[in-house]
Formats: C-alpha cells, sequence, structure tokens
C-alpha cells in the first residue's frame, strides 16, 4: 500500500449506451475517465500513473447461499431513508441465471429470499467486475458511496442523490474533503449523470484514505465465500 494514484469507478449510463465512469486521484489531482468496460478504464488509469488500488461500486465476493454480511453492516451504518440504497448482492448462483425469474426463484431456494430486478438489471456488471477482479494483481475493493458519503458526513445524509438538494449536500462534502467537482472534463463526464459523476469521487475518496490506512472494512476481516475472494465494503 503507497500513497500512489487512485481510481475510484461507477457504473452509468446516457441513453442506451452503458460505460463506466471514473475518477482518477494523484496527489490531489483529478481526472476524469470514461470506458466501456473496466478492463478498458483501468487501463487508463494506468496509463496515467501506476495506480495503487482500484475502488468499485459493485459487489466483490458472491455469496453462496447467505446474505453477505458486508450488505447488512453497511445497511446499518447507512441507516434512515439511505439504508435502501444497500442492495442486498444476489448468491452466485441467482447472478448466473438468464432471467431475472430463474435468478430470483435460485436465490430463494438458496438464500431464502428473492432479488429484486434492480439488483438483477446489475447481473453484466457484476459478472464483468467479478472476471476483472480475478483476472487482475490491482488491489480492486468494493465501495458503496452512500456509506462513503456517510463516513465523510459523521452521520447519515440528509437527502436523496436524485435530488438538486442531495447533489449539493454531496458537493459540499466532495469540496470540504478536498475533491473539487469544478473543472471536470464536460467531454468525459457527458457520459455519466451528476450522481453517477459524485458517487465515482465519494468512490476515490474511500480509495485515498484506504492509501494510508484510514479506510474502514465492513466487515473486518470481510467474508470469504467459495469463490475465495474477500467480500467487505470499505468506506
Amino acid at each position: 500500500m503507497n500513497n500512489g494514484a487512485v481510481l475510484g469507478v461507477d457504473g452509468c449510463a446516457v441513453g442506451p449506451v452503458k460505460g463506466w465512469i471514473g475518477m482518477h486521484v494523484h496527489r490531489g489531482a483529478i481526472t476524469a475517465l470514461y470506458a466501456q468496460s473496466i478492463a478498458e478504464l483501468i487501463t487508463l488509469g494506468q496509463s496515467m500513473q501506476p495506480l495503487a488500488g482500484v475502488g468499485i461500486d459493485m459487489p466483490i465476493g458472491l455469496p453462496d447461499r447467505t446474505r453477505r454480511q458486508a450488505d447488512v453492516l453497511a445497511k446499518q451504518a447507512v441507516g434512515g431513508k439511505r439504508a435502501s440504497t444497500v442492495f442486498l448482492t444476489p448468491t452466485r448462483a441467482a447472478v448466473e441465471q438468464p432471467t431475472h425469474a430463474l435468478a430470483s426463484a435460485r436465490n430463494k431456494e438458496l438464500a431464502g429470499e428473492g432479488i429484486s430486478a434492480m439488483a438483477y438489471a446489475l447481473r453484466a456488471r457484476i459478472l464483468e467486475v467479478d472476471a476483472v477482479v480475478r483476472s487482475t494483481a490491482l488491489p480492486m475493493l468494493e465501495v458503496h458511496p452512500e456509506l462513503s458519503f456517510t463516513a465523510m458526513a459523521g452521520a447519515p445524509l440528509t437527502y436523496s442523490k436524485h435530488s438538486w438538494a442531495g447533489i449539493e449536500e454531496r458537493r459540499r462534502l466532495l469540496t470540504a474533503a478536498g475533491l473539487d467537482v469544478t473543472g471536470l472534463d464536460p467531454d468525459v463526464t457527458r457520459h455519466a449523470s451528476v450522481d453517477d459523476v459524485v458517487d465515482a469521487l465519494a468512490v476515490a475518496w474511500t480509495m485515498v484514505r484506504w492509501t494510508s490506512a484510514q479506510a474502514i472494512s465492513l466487515p473486518d476481516p470481510p467474508e470469504r465465500f467459495s469463490d475465495q475472494l474477500p467480500a467487505a465494503i470499505w468506506a
């Protein structure tokens, strides 16, 4: 672990085109990056400065038959109305199903509960991240932006990120933390919504903390399921 560059990543979509928005942070300088695949985004980040690590708002470490403690603890930490922003991660067997109906039935069989259509809609992204984590030696951590913002504020946030008040609340927190959202390249950020941009910056904030051993892991130590990937959400 060192104080090198980090990359905070969030999924994004403008119209039918889905991709990933990344915030490359190095010694306080922020560069927005965009790519349609995680692998390409990491390559872009590495071409600027060697990355100490990558944080991503997507599950890493899929459960076999239970809920993940990472999700349960993150829900508790975020608290209040914002707790609903933390999705329960489907089992690996459910994620691998070709339809939502089959996935929900399989998850209920294994873990005792179905999965939402919204959670299943992340299937392709979850599997993409799963493949990249297994194929790279670069540290990749799961980071939930709402948990990061809660840690930044020292309390649950008041407003939804889908409201102007919520964006202003998050922008002020980021600026106070040394991550100014102004001046980002519009040719890059046009690929993402405003909340995707601030979320990626919150993930980058946690990764900066991680490089100096200040970040927290929920749970600590991480769980490990049959895939042997460390399952924890960092903030």
